[in-house]
């Protein structure tokens, strides 16, 4: 085997460091990904919640009042 030359070392080092760059990139965004996706995931629960909470108070508004929601209208005279 013969000795690699000098820039073919060269080139070897800096695919290596490209390859370790590369893989700590991944490794970081990978975990930004995670990070956002379980933001997502409470902010997502929360406004469910606050939606759930909401109609039910409307159902309870709605079937507490059911004569507010039509109103009565007066008696028409008739003409004689």
């Amino acid at each position: 085997m013969s000795k690699p030359s000098k820039q073919t070392q060269e080139q070897a080092e800096a695919r290596f460091k490209r390859k370790e760059s590369q893989t700590r990139d991944a490794s970081s965004a990978m975990a930004e990904y995670e990070a956002s996706q379980v933001a997502m995931r409470k902010k997502t629960e929360r406004l469910r919640a606050l939606r759930l909470a909401k109609e039910a108070e409307d159902a309870n508004v709605a079937a507490a009042a059911p004569a507010a929601a039509e109103p009565v209208k007066p008696a028409k005279k008739k003409k004689s």
